[in-house]
């Protein structure tokens, strides 16, 4: 018999048999029923005594773990788990009960009443349950829980009788309606707070356990006239139909908005289901000897180890949890109840060593006797996480191995940004793509000159636009953050603030920048240029005024993490920089050489863009030249510096590559402008040199301009770039050279998406490069290769790698061309609501899309290493920070990865997963 429930309503109502135990009735026609089906069905239900911790899967989290202490002899309560499967074929079966599950819980919970010696719906010696959630992985508060089932009107007058004690049966019964009609039969929560503050307002109580019995009563009949009137009928009085209703609201909650949302922020897949531990109910509000909490083992915040917690005498779970009362540490717990206390430290230490690592314990005290509710994994912040981790590996309690698997690379990640005070109370305004990590404050500008001058002032400045252009880098390097209303995570602005390492919250849609009045909009709250506030990258957040700052953390202990991580790995790892100071920053966190130095990226800055711009629009080939001549020394400088900062290190250098479009003045404004004089009649000189720039930038103008004139292309149009470019490089390694400095340069082409655009390129490089060594007198060792971003690139790959010494995959890019998709209006339109509707599985600018990218990038590493085995190959894209992406590049084979200078820590522990993972996979 399959049974409908859902989390709002039961579909099957009846009354208790007259003396309230009838629940004995409906099960032995339960079991006339299926008698014959039984031996049939899957095992659904597990008995506490049947599990173990090795069944995560099956049993959740935390039936795994009270199954476990159940067999170490722990006191545990005992219990029974419905499996993860079973809640799959609920959902499977149109959220029904799958054919015999009920009937096996029934069962089981015979077993329960057998060691109790208590009966379900018994009006004498009354058993009461907990229903709880539990999934594989820890998701803290997301699912539900239910307390005290099994409560009636007649169960009720037996647990008072056999405590003794009628105000704590009356309080565990109005816990239960609340819970119970809140969680199952879907009424707001609110109106019992609100019923129960009144409640005590009247009878000048402060706290619950102050109420009166004659208090409670009355509450709990304002409590049923609630339930009355929003839901579809009265309280359920059957036990049995109170725990069916309840077993099926939580496996509903699997689903509810808070778990997916905390799935999809941890990656955690939607298809695993949860289990459902129904456990028998010891009570911590019974009185002064009884009490709650939850404590863990080493200080979730720090890592120190010491016992860490709260607790509360007199209580149930949910005052502990939800912070209905102020809880006291769980260290005074020694000297009120320090026999109790001494046994609950000896089980603490005990766990911890079982399962080598920090455990999230909860327990509960009744009449002096301590039983144990759960234990499992800790969540940690990451200087916890990190410190645990490595302590435990002194400890002998795990391997490096281990402590090295121990630690989420987001993790790292968090510790070399500044970051909102966990403790702070912040007012959010609008939420946008967490696109840049990190937190800053400072005051709304809204255009990149008036940020830089602001800074050059002492001012703390965000900037905020519509969108960010190259023409706003000087701007972007001066502010302490980027707010922008546009755009995705791989966006201009979130690339250029990731490689700065500066926070960014981009694609903020819900912001209205209005450039012209100098503010911007969001959700009701209006902030002028000059007004303060806060961003927050990690998460996406815009806050209102300014709030308080952790600085990053880099420990010792996170040093000699990262040590392990690099003996361990095999992937190189590299980093991208356009700048000096980008390349000296990646050495201080262990780079091994630059992936990507995108040399457009130094020619936006304000004195040289104009050079750039003229150069663009000349006319002929000898004023080009010129402009270039002008350009030669800056971008040998720039070249000097970086090779320097990276002695004796590769440094792969990108040949200009941007759209053209990005160089040039604004098609629109320069239109507008010659409009505009032209209809109020202004002489035609005073506005000539702006006809002439809008006839230039409209012969320019491209329908595409991410598949036009750019790349390798634009240099084989105008190899006079090239050729300025290529001497700049060596001249400054052959300067290098002289000076005993080992300048390591490999030329990027990139764009290629044929042999021949290389081959003929290559021969501009070689010929420019053998002149300038030449005059030089001096040998520079240089290598020549492309990027791998246009798909007919990686299936000619063996072709191409015939003029390439390496390959560096562009994966940005050859995942737009791949998908056809535009990354900016993807992510700002679509994209986010794809993932979400799991019509795609991730953001494929974010992780790498395995299926039709990764196949790309295996064909051509196959290939290529057939043409030219030596060939070097690594990853330059914004997937190189990425741990999921590095795991791919380590199933490649590539030789290195390369992100921004902030994300080369993250890169270097998820190389050294990703290796002990494959080798994990070869065993």
């Amino acid at each position: 018999m399959a049974v409908k429930s859902t989390a709002r309503t039961t579909t099957t109502r009846r009354k208790a048999p007259a003396g309230g135990a009838g629940g004995g009735r409906t099960r032995g026609s339960a079991r006339a029923a299926t008698a014959t089906r039984r031996s049939r069905a899957p095992k659904w239900v597990y008995r506490f005594e049947e599990g173990n911790a090795s069944m995560r899967d099956l049993l959740g989290g935390k039936g795994a773990g009270v199954a476990e202490m159940t067999n170490a002899g722990l006191p545990v309560p005992p219990g029974f788990t419905i499996t993860t499967e079973a809640c799959n074929a609920y959902y499977a079966g149109g959220e029904r009960f799958p054919e015999g599950m009920w009937e096996q819980a029934l069962t089981a919970l015979r077993g329960v009443e057998k060691v109790t010696g208590k009966g379900f719906g018994d009006a004498r010696n009354p058993l009461l349950v907990s229903v709880r959630s539990g999934a594989k992985f820890s998701m803290p508060g997301m699912m539900d829980t239910v307390l005290n089932l099994g409560l009636n009107s007649v169960t009720l007058d037996g647990l008072a009788a056999l405590t003794g004690n009628r105000r704590f049966a009356l309080d565990s019964h109005r816990r239960f309606i609340q819970l119970f009609s809140k969680i199952v039969l879907g009424v707001d929560g609110q109106l019992f707070e609100e019923a129960l503050g009144e409640t005590k307002k009247h009878h000048g109580a402060n706290l619950d356990a102050e109420l009166s019995p004659e208090a409670l009563e009355g509450l709990i009949d304002r409590y049923r006239e609630i339930v009355r009137a929003n839901a579809s009928g009265d309280f359920p009085e059957d036990p049995l139909e109170q725990l069916r209703a309840a077993i099926g609201a939580v496996f509903s909650s699997w689903n509810n908005k808070r778990a997916v949302d905390y799935r999809n922020f941890n990656k955690i897949p939607h298809d695993l289901g949860t289990a459902v531990s129904v456990q028998t109910m010891v009570f911590g509000n019974m009185g002064d000897d009884c009490a709650t909490g939850v404590a863990f083992t080493r200080d979730p915040n720090t890592g120190e180890r010491v016992l860490f917690g709260e607790y509360l005498v007199n209580a149930q779970g949910e005052d502990v949890v939800a912070g209905i009362r102020n809880a006291p540490p769980i260290s005074v717990m020694r000297d009120e109840m320090p026999k109790v206390y001494q046994q609950f430290e000896r089980i603490a230490k005990r766990l911890e060593r079982h399962y080598r690592d920090v455990q999230d314990l909860e327990f509960t005290i009744e009449r002096g006797r301590l039983y144990m509710l759960q234990t499992r994994s800790a969540k940690r912040t990451a200087a916890a996480a990190v410190k645990i981790a490595v302590d435990m590996a002194h400890e002998r309690l795990i391997t490096r191995q281990e402590a090295v698997r121990r630690v989420e690379p987001s993790q790292v990640d968090q510790l070399l940004h500044r970051r909102i005070d966990p403790a702070a109370t912040v007012e959010i305004i609008a939420t946008g793509l967490a696109a840049s990590p990190g937190a800053a404050y400072g005051k709304a500008v809204f255009d990149a000159g008036r940020a830089e001058e602001m800074a050059k002032q002492g001012e703390k400045v965000i900037l905020v636009r519509i969108e960010t252009n190259p023409d706003d880098v000087h701007g972007m390097i001066a502010a302490e953050g980027i707010l922008t209303a546009r755009g995705g995570k791989t966006s201009h602005a979130a690339v250029v603030a990731r490689g700065m390492g500066k926070p960014c919250v981009a694609g903020c849609e819900s912001v209205r920048v209005d450039l012209d009045r100098r503010q911007f909009s969001a959700n009701g709250h209006v902030l002028h240029e000059g007004e303060e506030f806060t961003i927050d990258g990690s998460t996406g957040n815009v806050i209102a005024g300014t709030v308080p700052m952790i600085d990053p953390e880099i420990s010792g202990e996170f040093e000699e993490l990262l040590r392990w991580a690099d003996q361990i790995r095999r992937l190189q790892v590299w980093a991208n920089g356009d700048y000096p100071r980008d390349a000296q920053l990646a050495r201080e966190f262990g780079a091994q050489g630059i992936g990507l130095c995108r040399t457009e990226h130094m020619f936006m800055e304000q004195e040289r863009l104009p050079i750039v711009q003229r150069m663009i629009l000349a006319p002929d080939e000898a004023s080009r030249r010129r402009e270039l001549a002008l350009l030669l020394p800056v971008q040998r400088q720039d070249f000097n510096g970086i090779l320097r900062a990276m002695h004796g290190l590769p440094v792969v250098i990108r040949l200009i590559d941007p759209p053209l479009h990005e160089f040039l003045p604004s098609f629109e404004e320069l239109l507008v402008d010659v409009t505009r004089a032209q209809a109020l009649g202004e002489p035609e000189e005073s506005y000539a040199e702006k006809r002439r720039l809008l006839d230039a930038v409209r012969s320019l103008r491209e329908q595409n301009p991410m598949l036009g004139l750019r790349g390798c292309r634009l240099g084989l149009l105008f190899p006079e770039i090239v050729e300025m470019q290529v001497r700049a490089i060596l001249e400054a390694a052959a300067e290098l050279r002289r000076e005993g400095i080992d300048a390591r340069p490999e030329i990027m082409v990139p764009l290629v998406g044929h042999v021949n655009e290389l081959s003929r390129t290559r021969e501009i490089i070689e010929r420019t490069a053998a002149e300038v060594l030449a005059k030089a007198g001096v040998r520079v060792h240089y290598k020549i290769g492309t990027m791998i971003e246009i798909p007919r690139a990686a299936l000619t790959a063996g072709e191409i790698a015939g003029e390439a010494e390496f390959f560096s995959f562009g994966t940005n890019d050859l995942t737009q061309t791949t998908f056809g998709y535009s990354r900016d209006d993807a992510e700002g339109k679509f994209l986010l609501k794809y993932v979400e509707e799991k019509i795609l599985p991730v953001n494929p600018f974010e992780s790498l899309d395995v299926r039709g990218v990764g196949r790309l990038m295996q064909a051509a590493v196959t290939e290529g290493r057939q043409a030219r085995p030596d060939l070097e190959i690594g990853i330059c894209g914004e997937h190189g920070g990425d741990p999921s992406s590095i795991a791919l590049c380590e199933e490649l084979g590539l030789d290195y990865v390369s992100c921004s200078p902030y994300r080369v820590p993250v890169a270097r522990l998820a190389a050294a997963q990703a290796r002990l993972a494959a080798a994990d996979r070869d065993r």
